[in-house]
């Protein structure tokens, strides 16, 4: 991971950002990798709060991570963001360093490499060495994406009204069975009394002033880890709910999978977020995958993505 670089010092340093849909997390680390700090601010995703604000969160996360860092040249900066691969704001990129770099307190990064791309990359390479592969990104939402060469392919990704798969899609599907067993227009479950239990809600109706909150779309999701736990708990309704998560997963990974011919190769699939920390899902996931491709190679990434971004700045010298 090391830079190929001579005559460096310790005082020259890179910077990874991991900009996401909730928080934006920024890492500064020297030539080889080492992580020195972490700073953290708010979501970063243009689509969502548009690019000032986009900018904004990245320029105080940059300023945190240095603050207190004096005498030390950053040689190149990767930043990863949601949305900015695709039409909408793909000639943007300028527009959204431009905007960063309005705040004076961390000029000094424009002496460096700035460069702007996909947080799903981030994510993958976070999770390996390779270049080519492919990641898929289940938390909130989902989303898979491969590159091979020069080829970059793309599945799902559309938002929380479709993303088949996701947290908040298992969530949805907990919230409608837990009403639908209120109403009785649908059998018993587990999954009610786990989400009154938990929650220590003492009317079924309070769940409403949850879920229809300003924070709708993640207190959604969080009903995905009760459907979880009730279907390991041996509940129909919730275990068929995740073994249907585990197929729409493999459904987006077979497809970027046979966009790429990866059929009869042997290449990493990074997976991350949430949703694979179920058993039940990832289960039915790798059985699916493994009907079109035995060679692949499942890495189930713990490590932060920031370390992706890490990574791809100290490419960026070696290039």
């Amino acid at each position: 991971m090391g830079v190929k670089l001579t005559n460096m010092k310790n005082k020259f340093y890179v910077i990874g950002i991991d900009g996401g849909g909730t928080k934006t997390e920024v890492a500064l680390a020297d030539l080889r990798g080492k992580i020195f700090k972490i700073a953290k601010s708010g979501p970063a995703s243009p689509r969502n709060i548009g690019i000032k604000k986009t900018a904004q969160n990245v320029a105080e996360a940059i300023y945190k991570a240095l603050k207190g860092t004096k005498n030390k040249k950053i040689l190149s900066t990767f930043i990863g963001l949601p949305t900015v691969e695709k039409e909408e704001y793909k000639n943007k990129k300028h527009e959204i360093e431009k905007e960063i770099l309005k705040n004076k307190k961390i000029g000094h990064i424009k002496k460096g490499k700035i460069i702007i791309g996909s947080d799903q990359k981030v994510a993958f390479r976070s999770g390996t060495d390779q270049k080519d592969g492919i990641v898929l990104i289940s938390g909130t939402g989902c989303v898979c994406r491969g590159w091979r060469g020069d080829k970059d392919v793309k599945s799902s990704g559309w938002g929380w009204l479709s993303d088949e798969g996701s947290g908040f899609w298992v969530g949805q599907k907990g919230f409608q069975a837990f009403y639908k067993e209120m109403d009785e227009r649908g059998k018993k479950t587990l999954i009610m009394r786990l989400i009154l239990k938990e929650w220590k809600l003492k009317r079924k109706e309070d769940l409403l002033k949850i879920v229809y909150s300003k924070d709708s779309i993640r207190q959604i999701s969080l009903i995905s880890k009760i459907v979880d736990k009730a279907a390991n708990k041996g509940d129909k309704i919730a275990k068929s709910i995740m073994e249907e998560a585990g197929k729409e997963l493999a459904l987006s990974a077979k497809t970027v999978i046979k966009k790429l011919s990866f059929q009869k190769q042997k290449f990493p699939i990074v997976l991350v977020g949430g949703m694979f920390d179920s058993k039940i899902a990832s289960r039915i996931f790798i059985k699916e995958v493994k009907k079109i491709a035995r060679k692949a190679d499942f890495i189930h990434n713990k490590k932060r993505p920031v370390i992706g971004a890490i990574k791809l700045a100290i490419e960026q010298l070696n290039n």
